[in-house]
């Protein structure tokens, strides 16, 4: 796999490495000529305004073109800001729920001190996580026989949406709802399925768990409060429930599978930077810029040594080469990309 790997990047220098070496050689070979034949150096300057012009031409379309994609990205961002903007909205609202379901009643009577006094501070992730040996609570925790017939994951997965940080000591009496959710809570999220506890523990395995969640524990005027909160997540998936272990358990499904992943699929767009194609660009525009423009035109306006003429000449036919050779190789991996 290793030796695939070097192949490839071999490969991805070669349009490189032919176009320094041909650049190199025609610099050598035109500077030659000009010291045996002193009328090259004559047809040099008279070929001169030729380069400079495709060098100006092909500059001016790769800046209007670098121009237009930065703009292009900058809307694109704008917009990925706005859609997370409405994702995270859906997030406080169903952390919300979770914030009144974990201070309810539903519990089996003294599975809340059992957590909170023997276990304070263990969080979900470090349970889910325990083979890499990180957390001794953890695996105490697993090999402790529990009482609550399972239902303490439930309890530490909840709780584990309410933190805005894996690491964050909770406090429930103040639950933060930040502006963007950071990366590294919401790629828990994600990995350990949090939200899906609720689809099954009160959908696929319900009638396991049936005489240790009473949601019926939770106060009406809450039970009113989370159905408002649902229906600000989305109208439409939940304006025919009502408060039972079918709305639950669909709703635990609708965070995990449309509303976490959107969190941080829309974060890595507001995040992203201008694809390597643009820096690729950038560098060809600043080489005819300086050799195909600048060194030419100056050379030619001071009259310096021919020298520079065959310096910006070999260049720029070097870079001009560099693009028909290597050009296809970023337009496919972009078009390839994720």
């Amino acid at each position: 796999m290793s030796r695939k790997s070097h192949i490839r990047d071999l490969l991805k220098l070669t349009p490189l490495t032919f176009s320094g070496v041909v650049g190199i050689f025609l610099f050598l070979q035109i500077r030659q000529m000009s010291l045996d034949r002193p009328d090259t150096s004559y047809q040099i300057e008279a070929q001169a305004p030729l380069i400079i012009g495709i060098s100006a031409g092909l500059a001016a379309l790769l800046m209007v073109y670098l121009a237009l994609a930065a703009v292009f990205h900058k809307n694109t961002r704008q917009q990925a800001i706005e859609t997370l903007s409405g994702f995270t909205q859906k997030m406080h609202y169903f952390r919300e729920i979770i914030g009144l379901m974990v201070r309810s009643k539903i519990w089996v009577p003294g599975l809340k001190d059992y957590i909170e006094e023997e276990f304070e501070g263990l969080t979900f992730f470090e349970v889910k996580e325990f083979y890499k040996g990180s957390s001794q609570q953890a695996i105490e925790f697993l090999q402790e026989h529990h009482q609550y017939n399972d239902t303490e994951n439930l309890y530490l997965e909840f709780k584990s949406l309410l933190l805005t940080h894996p690491s964050e000591r909770l406090n429930l009496e103040q639950i933060k709802y930040p502006d963007v959710y950071g990366r590294a809570i919401v790629e828990k999220w994600l990995a350990h399925k949090c939200g899906s506890g609720l689809w099954y523990y009160f959908g696929y395995k319900y009638g396991d768990f049936k005489a240790s969640l009473d949601y019926n524990a939770v106060f009406e005027r809450h039970q009113d409060k989370i159905m408002n909160l649902a229906l600000s997540i989305d109208h439409e998936a939940f304006q025919d429930s009502s408060f039972n272990d079918v709305f639950l358990a669909k709703l635990g499904e609708y965070m995990n599978q449309e509303v976490v992943p959107k969190l941080m699929q829309f974060k890595g767009q507001t995040e992203s930077h201008l694809p390597p194609i643009m820096n690729y660009l950038y560098v060809v525009f600043a080489l005819l810029i300086g050799f195909g423009v600048f060194i030419p035109l100056v050379s030619l306006i001071l009259q310096w040594s021919p020298v520079f003429l065959i310096l910006g000449i070999s260049v720029t036919l070097s870079v001009l080469l560099y693009i028909a050779l290597g050009f296809y190789p970023y337009i496919y991996k972009e078009a390839n990309s994720k």
